[in-house]
């Protein structure tokens, strides 16, 4: 029996390379998947294979994820650099303690009649709903409310140029459930 090499990307720190994406359709509401089975709510993201180049990742996982192409969107912007999280010793696998995400905000210009999850035999999703724009925070796993959070604070300067959206009622909440000396605005 061979083993197979990792194709995923994991640097010398063991941060998996990755792609998010945050999908709108244009007013103050994101795309939110349901996790296969019912466990819980995310956006699209997935690994960046080793020599695969950012957009390609982005490109091959909105596929991969939720059945759209290139031409069903149109990218307003990304992060600018890696944001990372360390997943809970419990996941951590091989060497690999964690993700560094780019992530990117993206338009639906198709029909959303498009969105399918049927483009890989192990899909992530098995519904999904538009959401209002803070709302991911809430409903993603704990581990990743932080970058969550920077995500949508840096793609939102591009979304809403006049200024992000208010924080909802249970802002407060989050944000001390994910302490560690971090203020209100993480």
């Amino acid at each position: 029996m061979s083993i197979q090499p990792a194709i995923d990307y994991i640097d010398r720190d063991g941060f998996r390379a990755n792609v998010g994406i945050v999908l709108t359709r244009g007013s103050r509401e994101v795309f939110l998947g349901g996790r296969l089975g019912g466990r819980g709510w995310q956006f699209p993201q997935g690994g960046i294979n080793r020599g695969e180049q950012v957009e390609e990742a982005l490109f091959r996982e909105l596929k991969e994820e939720i059945g759209l192409e290139p031409h069903d969107v149109e990218v307003l912007g990304s992060t600018r650099g890696w944001l990372r999280y360390r997943l809970p010793r419990q996941y951590v696998r091989d060497r690999c303690i964690g993700q560094k995400q780019r992530w990117f905000l993206l338009k639906l210009i198709g029909d959303e009649s498009r969105v399918r999850f049927d483009a890989t035999d192990t899909p992530e999703f098995d519904r999904w709903r538009w959401a209002d724009y803070w709302a991911p925070v809430r409903e993603v796993v704990y581990f990743k409310r932080r970058v969550y959070v920077r995500a949508l604070h840096d793609l939102g300067k591009v979304m809403f140029p006049e200024g992000l959206p208010p924080y909802p009622e249970w802002w407060s909440e989050i944000t001390a459930a994910n302490a560690g000396g971090e203020s209100k605005r993480l």
